[in-house]
């Protein structure tokens, strides 16, 4: 549904009020701004104050590197590499972002991390038949040496791939 007035209603949880904002003041320079608390209503209609809590994220610039060739990668590269099967449209695939910047960051001496599109890479997606989204795949040498696949926390994915690089060894 598109808005085509500089003011529009948006209805809120409660079914007998709105919230009114003026999306006018919105543009693509500008940045959402939530409250800095939010307020819930018991079943006995008291209402608390509940603290919205801050996560700040840090900035990470992307190291992006262009190959002529998958295999060329894999060739020049001096340690192994973790590839990350993904889609744009995949849930867990954009929640595995900040981890895979995390798990690059701890594990830089150990690993670099390469992110391949399935979309726009059809070839190499269908040549390691990649059926599950996200895809991990580790490896050492030009070769595969571990596949696992979804989503998991930053502890647990460098846990696995540490014992992947001793079990290779």
């Amino acid at each position: 549904m598109a808005i085509s007035s500089a003011t529009a209603t948006v209805p809120s949880f409660n079914l007998d009020r709105s919230i009114a904002f003026d999306s006018s003041k919105l543009s693509a320079l500008s940045s959402l701004r939530f409250p800095q608390s939010r307020r819930i209503q018991t079943w006995n209609r008291k209402s608390y104050s509940i603290p919205h809590r801050h996560r700040v994220l840090p900035r990470v610039q992307a190291k992006k590197q262009t190959f002529s060739s998958f295999d060329e990668l894999l060739a020049n590269s001096d340690k192994p590499v973790l590839v990350d099967f993904y889609a744009t449209w995949c849930g867990p695939c954009q929640y595995m972002g900040p981890i895979l910047d995390q798990v690059s960051v701890s594990l830089k001496d150990k690993i670099q991390v390469v992110k391949i599109d399935t979309e726009k890479y059809t070839s190499v997606a269908d040549k390691y038949r990649i059926q599950a989204l996200p895809t991990f795949i580790i490896f050492k040498d030009g070769e595969p040496c571990d596949r696992f696949e979804g989503a998991l926390p930053a502890d647990q994915l460098i846990e696995r791939i540490e014992n992947a690089l001793k079990v290779a060894q």
